[in-house]
């Protein structure tokens, strides 16, 4: 198969190469870090530079391609959230996304695009149990998960398409972990807000196993929830956290300074989401990591650094 990968240089694209590097795919990646594409992938991929939210000469290398797995899109959590860093967040997305179905579409049928999406598009729901067969939610992520999933349905002329709606993934490298880590490296960690809303997790090896999972399954299609089977509360994360990194846990971190340090992304932090992978589990994919405890005494296995 001769694959594609955009943003194939983030925190779960670079777990991805690792994983690619055994399977024998003939692989395109384009990003915008090239030198980093090459230290990855080595003599195992074609490196393109170029940003997908621009059109460019990628897009013929793409559709010479038998599948796409898109993983374009700004980080939440790099910068506090304004209006600007909202654009960002949602141009970054879509227009890349519209960029990568119309190249697929280009050049016949028979294809695959696994993108991704979040369970931001459900957004905040309690306690309440969220499969793929849930109603979107309303709020700004909610609007931007619903408009990319649309963007990637694009290529469904062309594709057989699926859109991962990836939760928090627990990588050591980085990503939400690394905020949540830092304040028990102080002996200052404890439970956001009330510490009653769920934390829909995923170790990165289940996520980056989701991904491959939809590409090879022919009978998936459509959203599937990129998360573990078991969601937990703030509360029982941060224990779990604490157990892990061996640090007691404190008092919680008020709402209000998360929304001071954060913007609006302190809003759905607090809320949470309790999303159950109906769609995985359905067709039979085996969680490596269905336990928090599990998972994060895995990622954890070697002590931190003071």
């Amino acid at each position: 198969m001769k694959l594609f990968i955009s943003g194939g240089t983030g925190l779960v694209g670079a777990r991805l190469a690792e994983r690619l590097r055994t399977r024998g795919d003939d692989i395109v990646v384009l990003t915008r870090r090239a030198q980093v594409g090459r230290d990855l992938y080595g003599d195992k991929a074609k490196i393109l530079t170029g940003d997908p939210a621009n059109a460019g000469t990628w897009m013929d290398e793409l559709a010479q391609c038998d599948a796409a797995i898109n993983l374009s899109g700004e980080s939440v959590y790099n910068k506090r959230w304004n209006d600007d860093f909202k654009k960002l967040l949602y141009s970054s997305r879509i227009e890349a996304t519209q960029n990568v179905a119309t190249a697929l579409v280009k050049n016949g049928t028979g294809k695959i695009l696994v993108n991704a999406s979040a369970i931001g598009f459900y957004g905040p729901r309690g306690d309440e149990e969220l499969t793929e067969s849930s109603p979107p939610g309303s709020d700004f992520l909610a609007r931007l998960c619903v408009d990319w999933e649309k963007a990637a349905q694009g290529a469904a002329s062309a594709t057989r398409v699926v859109s991962v709606r990836v939760g928090v993934v627990l990588d050591r490298r980085g990503g939400a972990i690394g905020k949540m880590v830092t304040p028990f490296k102080m002996f200052a960690g404890g439970p956001i807000g009330s510490g009653r809303q769920y934390v829909s997790w995923i170790h990165q090896e289940d996520m980056v196993g989701l991904i491959l999972f939809a590409l090879d399954s022919s009978r998936i299609a459509g959203p599937m929830n990129g998360t573990a089977p078991h969601p937990v509360t703030n509360e029982e994360f941060g224990h779990a956290l604490g157990r892990a990194l061996h640090r007691p846990i404190f008092i919680p971190t008020p709402a209000f300074a998360l929304r001071l340090m954060l913007g609006e992304l302190a809003d759905i932090i607090t809320a949470g989401q309790r999303v159950i992978p109906k769609v995985a589990l359905d067709n039979g994919y085996a969680f490596r990591f269905k336990d928090v405890d599990a998972a994060l005494a895995d990622l954890f296995a070697q002590p931190l650094a003071a």
